[in-house]
């Protein structure tokens, strides 16, 4: 692709104004701030004309920034690359990213809504992705956390998008060469593309000793399979994780543990086979890291989060418990602690939890949507009101924000009512 075709939009947007006067306006990709429909409504509404087609008349194409336009053969959508063939020819076509579209519309909101950070468990939401997943990429690098409070990372929801997609292409068996190639001619119309090029990179590395089989793809050297989004079936018991039954040493059982935490990362492993669907060996895992580091808040964590998915939600408690104990100030740990106490029938227990949560970092957005449930659930819809709309100053568009969108109609009506 050669280059020039994506421009600024550079005018000021003015109420009312006819700011897409004159334009032919179509949409590749899938939008952050709105499904088509309404985009299709907006440009018609600032003058413009939608097209859900490419043509020689096309003067705009609007790039949507939730994940990146790649077709499931790894290449840029049908709609980038006509786009581009125009252009070649000499069509005035231009490329515009959906944040400045929004700005040339004069709708900066939801431009700041495209921008927005999320935590691991608002982002296991609007994804369907386990939050195990999005942990995991973390892990390997794919993504990044833009910052942390506390221990709980926030991070770009585009980049982890971005991570989604690509790992689902080279999981669905595109070459990491076609998806490149793919990413690559993406450049001169989207600016950006370094980042997934980056993770592509990370995966590519990564990958450079795997195999695919029919489940998916698979280390040989350790049996593990990688980035999965479905869990993955257990390995057969003789592959399996073993700590103390090595081999007929001599050795009393406290001792071949003794000698396996000298030798290896426990916490490693730990993570090593939650990202290969393995909880039950990761416990293991973890405990025998616990050995080395009693009481350390970060291992407790991820051991209380493999036990509650393993269906055991009282050791899962006893588990963040700790966490707290040895970090007062690890805010994720007191959230889960609330759904958790919640969950086994402690409503007040778990209020004080959000509290304790909320007491440290005001503006978790987790802990105001599960603190508005519970008092939901004990009929203070009054106190409830406030934390489900503290929780829509940072999810707009996730069912989490349309969970809490419902709840405040309702509360409306009841309030009223009385």
């Amino acid at each position: 692709m050669s280059q020039g075709r994506h421009e600024q939009c550079s005018v000021d947007p003015t109420e009312g104004s006819p700011c897409l006067k004159g334009e032919r306006v179509t949409f590749t990709g899938t939008l952050a701030s709105m499904p088509h429909r309404l985009a299709y409504q907006l440009v018609e509404q600032h003058g413009g004309v939608a097209s859900r087609h490419i043509s020689r008349q096309t003067t705009m194409l609007v790039i949507g920034e939730e994940g990146w336009p790649l077709e499931s053969d790894g290449q840029p959508s049908q709609k980038l690359q006509y786009a581009d063939q125009l252009w070649q020819q000499g069509s005035d076509v231009r490329f515009v990213n959906e944040s400045e579209w929004l700005h040339l519309l004069g709708l900066d909101d939801r431009r700041r809504e495209v921008h927005r950070l999320y935590t691991p468990a608002m982002l296991s939401q609007l994804l369907d992705v386990p939050v195990g997943v999005i942990r995991s990429w973390e892990r390997a690098g794919l993504i990044k956390a833009v910052r942390k409070v506390y221990r709980l990372p926030y991070f770009d929801f585009q980049e982890v998008t971005c991570a989604r997609r690509i790992t689902q292409l080279l999981d669905a068996g595109v070459s990491c060469r076609t998806v490149k190639t793919g990413i690559a001619n993406l450049k001169a119309s989207v600016p950006g593309v370094e980042c997934p090029l980056t993770q592509l990179d990370v995966l590519a590395r990564g990958r450079q000793l795997l195999y695919r089989d029919h489940f998916g793809l698979v280390d040989p050297t350790r049996g593990q399979r990688c980035f999965d989004f479905d869990p993955l079936p257990a390995r057969p018991a003789e592959e399996r994780f073993v700590s103390v039954s090595l081999a007929d040493t001599g050795q009393d059982d406290v001792g071949i543990r003794e000698q396996s935490s000298r030798q290896v990362d426990w916490f490693v492993e730990g993570c090593r086979f939650l990202d290969d669907g393995n909880p039950e060996d990761a416990v293991e895992a973890f405990r025998l890291s616990l050995m080395d580091k009693p009481g350390d808040a970060e291992t407790n964590f991820h051991l209380a989060e493999t036990l509650y998915r393993l269906g055991n939600s009282a050791g899962a408690l006893e588990r963040y418990f700790a966490v707290v104990e040895a970090d007062h100030d690890y805010i994720e740990a007191w959230s889960q602690l609330g759904c958790l106490l919640a969950e086994r029938g402690k409503p007040e227990s778990a209020l004080q939890a959000f509290d304790l949560a909320l007491s440290t970092h005001h503006d978790y957005p987790d802990a105001h949507l599960h603190k508005a449930e519970v008092l939901h659930q004990l009929g203070q819809i009054e106190r409830a009101v406030p934390h489900w709309q503290q929780y829509l100053e940072f999810d707009s568009r996730g069912p989490w924000a349309e969970q809490a969108r419902q709840r405040l109609e309702e509360a409306g009506r009841l309030l009223d009512h009385d």
